[in-house]
């Protein structure tokens, strides 16, 4: 394998792992990872490239939305899930990916139980959001997974 196929596969991996680290965009790492390795070896054809960008652009927008969606699903406003994630990022250096669940669900708990006194809502409302980073952070997963499959199967069959 020569340096370019490499830097490709490298992306690629580089992609899936940030699916699960915060502020890497696992996304976009894996969509240059395929880039790099279609503009280099001519691979894949169009149909697998379409393919390839959609699962990158998709796994982009699951990183930027997927958890305000589960958030939003569960009730919370747009202010609170707004300062949830800026809470979560500050959090980040403190705890890691620890520190962002954590800062999300107890910022959404506090925000909502201040904005409607409900006790049992606000849990809810907090476990919706942590569960739509979770399940952010698997599809992400799978998307740039699939990717990495994907030109595996082209590279080596």
């Amino acid at each position: 394998m020569d340096a370019l196929v490499l830097l490709a596969f490298a992306l690629l991996a580089l992609g899936m792992v940030g699916s699960i680290l915060p502020l890497l965009p696992s996304g976009l790492t894996s969509l240059a990872g395929a880039l790099v390795y279609w503009w280099h070896v001519g691979e894949p054809g169009p149909l697998a490239l379409a393919v390839l960008v959609v699962l990158g652009l998709v796994a982009t927008l699951v990183d930027w939305f997927g958890g305000a969606l589960g958030a939003t699903a569960g009730g919370a406003s747009i202010r609170t899930t707004l300062v949830a994630a800026v809470v979560g990022l500050l959090l980040l250096p403190l705890g890691g990916p620890i520190g962002i669940i954590l800062g999300i669900a107890g910022t959404v708990f506090v925000l909502e139980y201040y904005r409607h006194g409900d006790r049992a809502d606000s849990v809810k409302t907090a476990a919706y959001a942590t569960a739509g980073v979770l399940a952010s952070a698997l599809a992400q997963l799978l998307l740039t997974g699939a990717m990495f499959a994907i030109l595996l199967a082209v590279h080596f069959l």
